[in-house]
């Protein structure tokens, strides 16, 4: 099962190609932070802007330096059902764990298509599956009845839910499979998502704060609710800062003031506007993160 603080982890630039050694000591900082697991090319990695190619030298490089340590989770979807069986098989390839494959974006397809698009990703490889459920993106919304569907492909073994509805893990609990995997995509819900039966968060707030999300997790999994409480509230301000300004651009700032990368992001992100700057200066000052 899947637990825990998964951070949706940033690709790092600079001079717009990708850095892999910043990469590589970004992944190996936060394991030593206590993190459950890694999301690689994900929405907070950009992947919209990400060639082919560099999508998949992340997988295979996260894979190398992380996979023996923790699980991957690899990006794979597309609002190409074809696109998204070219990435979930090269995901399996390269030893990922996971593929998260996200609800097709933009062309709006309906239940049936929606069933059909992630069976026909499953089928390809025996890659284990996570459907990242994302209306407010994708606006498209897979069903309870598409779900009861896709609970029969055995490769297909959690949820990324973005929804923001905290009555789904509980509902779907009722008949999904029992080592389904309920994974938060919402940093600011996840006590609410737990509390439902949830299993942890695909963060992206643990991009800046692995070793205090990773203790969230751990304190509620022990049942210490005062200081998972105490951690919650630590982490509202950044939670809240790091979407003031489109993401991935708040979390890139925040780590560069950090130094662990640069702020650089591909266009049509742009840099942060000055009040929001001074906003999360502020908010790492108070955490002592700088």
């Amino acid at each position: 099962m899947l637990k825990g603080s998964i951070p949706a982890i940033i690709t790092p630039f600079s001079k717009g190609e990708v850095d892999f050694d910043c990469f590589a000591n970004l992944l190996k900082w936060q394991i030593k932070e206590g993190i459950s697991g890694v999301t690689v090319c994900g929405t907070t990695g950009e992947s919209p802007t990400l060639t082919h190619d560099e999508h998949m030298k992340l997988v295979e490089f996260a894979v190398k330096v992380a996979g023996r340590k923790i699980p991957v989770i690899a990006g794979t979807g597309s609002n190409s059902t074809k696109e998204a069986i070219e990435f979930t098989k090269h995901a399996y390839k390269s030893g990922a764990k996971y593929g998260l494959v996200v609800t097709p974006y933009y062309n709006k397809p309906n239940q049936k298509g929606l069933i059909n698009h992630f069976k026909k990703i499953a089928k390809v490889t025996p890659l284990k599956q996570i459907i990242y459920n994302i209306p407010g993106r994708s606006i498209v919304d897979l069903s309870y009845e598409s779900f009861k569907e896709l609970n029969k492909i055995s490769n297909i073994v959690g949820i990324k839910d973005a929804s923001n509805d905290l009555s789904r893990p509980l509902v779907m609990r009722t008949f999904m499979k029992k080592n389904f995997n309920y994974i938060s995509g919402e940093d600011g819900t996840i006590a609410g998502y737990l509390a439902q039966g949830g299993h942890g968060c695909i963060s992206v707030t643990a991009n800046v704060a692995p070793r205090l999300t990773s203790k969230l997790h751990y304190y509620w999994q022990v049942k210490n609710y005062k200081q998972f409480d105490l951690i919650n509230i630590k982490l509202a301000p950044l939670s809240q800062i790091l979407f003031s300004e489109p993401s991935p651009t708040p979390s890139k700032y925040a780590l560069s003031l950090m130094g662990k990368c640069k702020a650089d992001v591909r266009e049509p992100l742009t840099d942060l506007s000055p009040e929001t700057k001074k906003k999360i200066r502020k908010v790492l000052k108070n955490l002592k993160f700088i």
